[in-house]
């Protein structure tokens, strides 16, 4: 495996140069998804304009009264939307420090009952908060505009691995469940660094992750070695999740990252976008061309040691009531089993 200092730089509007520009571009994209999972994404088409509003109104959430924040706190939303303060969630079982508010797409709530699967529950609605209108609005812009290049990015990778484009469209096309999280690191480390979030792999297709200019943090792990991925201007960081892997049989690897806090006096903002398929998908298992399929290294497991379940739902809904044990005993006390000590993290029932 190649040493790396950074993250591979891919300009997506290669797309728009013509069919050798187009066909250099995928050949790129399948060769770094398979040896890293992880790059920069340039030519994106996302206006500077819409990343900036995104940004300035991120920091105006995080700068409203606690009481505002709190009105809207994810403990009061069964589907682990709304705002969660600094330590409320738990990554490889240890705390985040980060504050955030998690948005996902505006639906009615599913109710649960026989025959109804456990993680309909994740849908429904969002809150918002009273005090900042106009955060709605740019959020479901970023939600659109950022859906639109996800979709780009994986038609363009399906077509490099030997697929018709559209080979994932269908678990798309009705109920896509993709996730927004807008989210403020406060300054921890003092020198020795602190973890902002722990080691792990994203459960979903794609993730797109814009980080606030001239911030740092996010290490992606490589042949053994962590490395840094700072802002880097007009990019978002893209890499690849765990549906993508299973859809390859490994050939595509989800990539552990992790971030590491700011230091005292300073703090970062990021937003990741999760593109994710409906809560009822299963991914297609992409036939690989023979040298492609002999270099597929079959599926991994997250740190926690959970392998990657067939239906993005079950993925979902897993990560959810790891990650938020709090949300996950008020309003789904059903799904979880007896914690064997009371420090212990609440794990799914076996028939799960």
């Amino acid at each position: 495996m190649t040493a790396l200092e950074t993250l591979p730089i891919l300009d997506l509007s290669r797309l728009d140069k013509g069919a050798d520009e187009a066909a250099a571009f995928r050949a790129q994209l399948r060769e770094v998804t398979h040896e890293v999972g992880f790059f920069y994404l340039v030519g994106h088409g996302v206006s500077q304009q819409l990343t900036d509003e995104i940004l300035a109104l991120s920091r105006q959430f995080f700068e409203l009264a606690i009481e505002d924040k709190l009105s809207i706190e994810n403990v009061k939303s069964p589907q682990f939307r709304g705002y969660t303060r600094v330590g409320g969630e738990l990554t490889h079982g240890d705390i985040d420090w980060r504050e955030q508010i998690d948005v996902g797409v505006e639906r009615p709530a599913v109710e649960p009952g026989p025959g109804v699967d456990d993680y309909w529950r994740l849908e429904g609605p969002n809150l918002w908060p009273d005090a900042l209108p106009e955060f709605r609005t740019a959020v479901d812009r970023w939600n659109a505009e950022l859906s639109t290049v996800a979709l780009t990015l994986l038609r363009s990778l399906a077509e490099s691995l030997g697929s018709p484009a559209d080979i994932f469209d269908e678990a798309f096309a009705e109920r896509p469940f993709s996730l927004i999280k807008i989210v403020r690191y406060p300054g921890e480390s003092n020198p020795d660094p602190k973890q902002g979030v722990g080691a792990h792999r994203d459960g979903g297709v794609l993730t797109l992750l814009l980080v606030e200019p001239t911030k740092g943090g996010l290490q992606v792990e490589h042949g053994g070695e962590w490395i840094d991925a700072p802002s880097v201007p007009g990019s978002f960081v893209v890499n690849i999740g765990e549906m993508l892997e299973l859809a390859t049989g490994g050939y595509l690897k989800a990539t552990l990252h992790r971030v590491m806090s700011p230091l005292v006096g300073n703090d970062r903002i990021s937003i990741p976008f999760f593109f994710n398929p409906a809560l009822d998908s299963a991914m297609p298992r992409l036939e690989l061309a023979p040298e492609l399929a002999v270099e597929a290294r079959g599926l991994s497991v997250d740190p926690n040691n959970s392998p990657i379940l067939e239906t993005y739902g079950d993925n979902a809904l897993r990560y959810r009531l790891r990650a938020h044990p709090n949300v996950a005993a008020v309003h789904h006390a059903d799904l979880l089993a007896p914690a064997p000590a009371p420090a212990a993290e609440p794990q799914l029932l076996q028939n799960r």
